[in-house]
């Protein structure tokens, strides 16, 4: 990705920067399924840069993306450190 933001799924209304997202992920693993009030703790963990409604949909599209990833939907790209699956070699 060029820019220094990132967009999960299309339809995102604001764009979150990686830096918000690595926030986003500590937080959700300070403030689990069973935290009370969860996704308020969670934009305060923000710092007041999203709203409840919007770390509530960062949170809908991660889901829906790591569905995707596993299912097998989102193609798995191979950089040069890498070599393709069918080049790797079974010891």
């Amino acid at each position: 990705m060029a820019s220094n933001s990132t967009k999960l799924g299309s339809s995102s209304s604001s764009e979150w920067t990686r830096g918000e997202d690595k926030m986003f992920e500590r937080a959700l693993a300070v403030y689990d399924t069973d935290t009370p009030d969860r996704w308020h703790n969670v934009a305060r963990y923000m710092g007041g840069t999203k709203s409840v409604e919007e770390v509530r949909r960062h949170y809908q599209l991660l889901v829906r993306d790591v569905a995707q990833i596993e299912s097998g939907r989102v193609p798995f790209h191979w950089y040069a450190a890498a070599p393709p699956p069918r080049t790797l070699q079974r010891g």
